[in-house]
């Protein structure tokens, strides 16, 4: 059964770099037709698409973060991760990383909260 796990600091100072991490278990990175996403919610908001890599390293990102997004991967460790730069207070959220495939955003880490504060 395919499982993501976030991991990484649960806080982070305003002005530096938040950065997490998605390790995938039981299915490669690599297999074609996968994208994998980091989406966030804030306290009391909606969720928020921030970005995917691709089965062929290929990323993506919403132009509501990209000036401030990174997601890269180490296909050895077969996981993906995010960072953010820049933060601030408003950048507190629960942090998820998910797979979509065959048209099924499907599953979910349990998510992250990361704290911006200092």
């Amino acid at each position: 059964q395919v499982q993501l796990q976030e991991s990484g600091p649960g806080l982070v100072k305003p002005s530096q770099t938040l950065s997490l991490t998605c390790t995938v278990s039981d299915f490669s990175i690599t297999i074609t037709g996968a994208h994998w996403n980091w989406i966030r919610q804030p306290p009391g908001k909606g969720l928020e698409w921030m970005g995917d890599i691709r089965y062929d390293g290929s990323t993506y990102y919403s132009p509501s973060f990209k000036s401030r997004t990174s997601i890269s991967r180490d296909t050895s460790k077969n996981h993906f991760s995010l960072q953010l730069s820049s933060v601030t207070p408003e950048d507190t959220a629960v942090y998820y990383c998910a797979r979509d495939y065959n048209w099924a955003l499907d599953p979910w880490g349990q998510g992250t909260l990361v704290t911006v504060s200092s």
